[in-house]
Order: structure tokens, then C-alpha cells, then sequence
């Protein structure tokens, strides 16, 4: 009996070669040409552009009274801690606090429910300063850090350890978080507000 030929399977079809005659001139491929660096030319680099505000790591920008964003989760554990938003802010920081919230984190509050009805209450408190947004999308994340890199003027309040991770990457950019039930600030000048401890 003969060889039965079975039919390959996932074979590669042949590939014309560049200089086959069937091909056009213009679609042939045409070999890369290179081209000689010049030594004495000078090289161009690209340098990330800091703002003026900032002195090295120190932001000139920030000052009393201070613009505090807020983050949704910073509510929730500043009610979990019985902590008084404003009050605390000013204690940490010996000034006067302006707690400042984005539609955003407004939008995220929302959604939560009635379980975070109470950090709800709190965010519509008349001392909280609304800021309007205007990108798309609901993402408080990404809103505070777009906000902050356009402007330094902010300390950012957040428990999260991603956005906080993200916000250390910006320079000149407090972070105020909440440890052994009251709260701390980290990356402020010195000069600034109350002891560190």
C-alpha cells in the first residue's frame, strides 16, 4: 500500500523574494540607507520642565491659608477615627484650613450609598470648598493627581496608599494622612506648621 499524504497543517506559505520579477518597482522593499552621525553636532535632550514655584523640593506656592484636597476614603476613616475634618486640619497644620473637595470625590460619595451617608453630610459642609471638573469620567484618582500637577498650590489629604505613591512622584506636593487618631503631614517644609512626630 502507498504512502497516504496528509495535509499540512500550519504551514508557511512561500514569501516572493525582494527581488522577484513579478514584483513592481514600487513595491519592492527598499533597502534601509543609512545615515552617518555627525561627532561634532551637538545633541539635543529632552529636560522635564519644573514650575517656578518650586525652590529645589520646597514649594513656594504654599502658604496660610492652605488648599486642601481631599480624598473620599480621608472622610471615612477621619469618622471612623471621631475626628472633626476642619478642626484636626488646623491642628496639624497651626493655620487656617480650607478643605477643598472635586466633583469627583463628590461623584464617588454618591455612589457609595447610604452605608457613607455621614461622610456625605460632611462633604456638603458650607466650610468645604467645591471644586468643579471637567474632564471625563468619575475617577477621583486620577482628578486629584491631574489637579495637583497642574497646580502646586494644594496639600493633598488621602489614606490610599496608591494615590499616595503616585502624589510622592510630583515634587513640591504635600501629602496629609491620618495616624494613631490624628493627623500627620509629610513632605512639608519646615517652617511650616505644627512638629512632626
Amino acid at each position: 500500500m502507498g504512502k497516504h499524504k496528509s495535509k499540512q497543517y500550519a504551514a508557511m506559505k512561500r514569501m516572493i523574494g525582494p527581488k522577484d520579477s513579478r514584483l513592481k518597482e514600487k513595491d519592492r522593499a527598499k533597502g534601509e540607507e543609512k545615515i552617518k552621525k555627525d561627532p561634532s553636532a551637538l545633541k539635543e535632550k529632552e529636560v522635564t520642565k519644573y514650575p517656578s514655584c518650586l525652590f529645589f523640593q520646597y514649594n513656594t506656592q504654599l502658604g496660610p491659608p492652605y488648599h486642601i484636597l481631599v480624598d473620599t476614603n480621608f472622610i471615612n476613616f477621619s469618622i471612623k477615627a471621631k475626628l472633626d475634618v476642619v478642626q484636626s486640619m488646623m491642628d496639624c497644620l497651626y493655620a487656617k484650613c480650607i478643605p477643598c473637595i472635586t466633583d469627583c470625590v463628590m461623584a464617588e460619595l454618591e455612589k457609595l450609598g447610604l452605608k457613607y451617608r455621614v461622610a456625605l453630610r460632611i462633604a456638603k459642609d458650607p466650610r468645604f470648598e467645591r471644586l468643579p471638573c471637567t474632564h471625563k469620567g468619575t475617577y477621583a484618582d486620577d482628578c486629584l493627581v491631574q489637579r495637583v500637577t497642574q497646580h502646586k498650590c494644594y496639600i493633598v489629604a488621602t489614606v490610599d496608599r496608591d494615590l499616595k505613591r503616585r502624589i510622592r512622584k510630583i515634587p513640591g506636593v504635600p501629602i496629609m494622612y491620618i495616624s494613631s487618631h490624628r493627623y500627620n503631614i509629610e513632605r512639608m517644609p519646615d517652617d511650616y506648621g505644627a512638629p512632626r512626630f
